[in-house]
């Protein structure tokens, strides 16, 4: 979201600002109140009537820190039951494509933990304490760093989209038209600079 804002920000700079990095549930519940204008989000919510701005995939791998795991083949399920795992919390769409794949592939689980943000969940996971199904979009320094290591799992990545998304019934301010005018043209130009990289894994 920083990156959809930066340049509009500079050209505006007048505007307030008020930003809430929260799970999926929190989020749509804040949109369905009437409280923010957008929301970014990458499950689309089934029971409201919104307008979206398709943004840029997102991309959800297995990662661990400093186990020692072969990464040269697909894990099985018998490695994987070993593996203590950690969730973020309830209401999050990235616990629910975890629930999910986890689901599709039958694996057992041995241990888990759970936490309520992704930048805790990379903290557990570098330490080395458990492993997750983390968005790339937040582990590209620590990848590049080591610190973290992809784990091979056949169903992965998990792919989706993130979607800039305001309810159809939004009387949007003059403000708010300006941003959603913003992003429509400047979209692929962001995306191309500053996450092109995401085509690599």
């Amino acid at each position: 979201m920083p990156y959809l804002l930066s340049d509009f920000l500079h050209e505006n700079e007048g505007i307030d600002l008020t930003m809430d990095v929260t799970n999926k549930a929190a989020v749509i519940r804040s949109l369905e109140n009437n409280e923010v204008d957008f929301a970014m989000v990458s499950t689309m919510p089934k029971k409201l009537a919104i307008k979206r701005i398709e943004h840029m995939k997102n991309k959800l791998f297995l990662v661990g820190g400093k186990q020692r795991i072969d990464t040269s083949k697909n894990i099985s399920k018998k490695d994987f039951g070993k593996l203590p795992l950690i969730y973020r919390d309830h209401g999050s769409s990235t616990r629910l494509a975890m629930e999910k794949f986890i689901a599709a592939r039958e694996f057992t689980i041995y241990k888990k933990m759970e936490l309520t943000s992704n930048e805790a969940v990379k903290q557990a996971v570098i330490a080395g304490l458990v492993v997750s199904v983390m968005p790339l979009i937040g582990i590209k320094n620590s990848l590049n760093m080591f610190e973290l290591q992809i784990i091979p799992a056949k169903g992965l990545p998990i792919k989706t989209t993130w979607n800039l998304i305001w309810l159809k019934s939004k009387n949007l301010s003059m403000v708010a038209k300006a941003f959603i005018e913003h992003i429509n043209e400047n979209k692929e130009a962001i995306i191309n600079e500053h996450f092109g990289w995401i085509e690599n894994y």
